[in-house]
């Protein structure tokens, strides 16, 4: 589809089988329904989902509860997880949610009105455990570029600097000097490439874990 009318054909036949009467370009709405005394629908139309269409239909909001916004079906390996989202966001924001397939089939993936999302207790849980295990304060919000260090990160960042400091330990040694009671298991699986077995128990930092150290300005304090 090359141009915002290209919807609006579609759209109009699929408000009309619900027994409306539609009409294109009234006052600054892209389409406007009526059926009965009912109050009016509202559709706007647009090739893409962009910030300004969702200002455009929360300023509807303010003529009737009834406002859609209709856009062309995405594509490609990113579609289904778009599609989620701003279905997510319609519903957070009290609108409906259209698109149109080339082969001008409308879709209605959600309605206007209240939607209050259900709170993901696992996803709380985890969120409040990361935020407890981090010490101090080590990421700037919104910064990425650098990369974001975890709790799990500062616990290898711990055990790469005791031995960076003392050479080869046991797992038991470093957790018992740096309070990283799971040091024998964050060394054995080794996720940043951190850490050489020198013998069963026994790590040692490898050349990755030296640069490691460097990028993330990490050393160890025993006290």
């Amino acid at each position: 589809m090359r141009r915002e009318s290209d919807l609006y054909e579609p759209v109009k036949a699929m408000l009309q089988r619900q027994g409306y009467e539609v009409k294109g370009e009234v006052g600054a709405a892209d389409v406007v329904a009526m059926r009965a005394d009912e109050p009016p629908v509202i559709v706007e139309l647009k090739l893409s989902v962009t910030l300004s269409l969702y200002h455009q239909a929360i300023t509807r909001l303010g003529v009737t509860d009834t406002v859609y916004i209709a856009v062309p079906k995405p594509k490609g390996k990113t579609a289904k997880r778009a599609l989620k989202d701003n279905v997510a966001m319609c519903r957070r924001l009290g609108l409906g949610f259209i698109t149109v397939r080339v082969d001008q089939t409308v879709e209605v993936h959600c309605d206007p009105g209240p939607y209050a999302p259900r709170k993901n207790k696992k996803r709380q849980s985890r969120l409040l455990r990361e935020f407890q295990r981090l010490d101090g304060d080590p990421n700037q919000g919104g910064a990425t570029r650098h990369g974001i260090v975890t709790g799990y990160r500062q616990d290898a960042l711990k055990c790469a600097a005791m031995l960076a400091e003392v050479g080869a330990s046991r797992g038991k040694d470093v957790a018992k000097a740096t309070g990283v009671t799971n040091a024998t298991t964050i060394m054995r699986s080794n996720h940043y490439g951190w850490f050489n077995k020198v013998e069963t128990g026994v790590y040692e930092l490898s050349s990755a874990g030296v640069e490691g150290l460097k990028h993330w300005a990490y050393s160890w304090d025993p006290s």
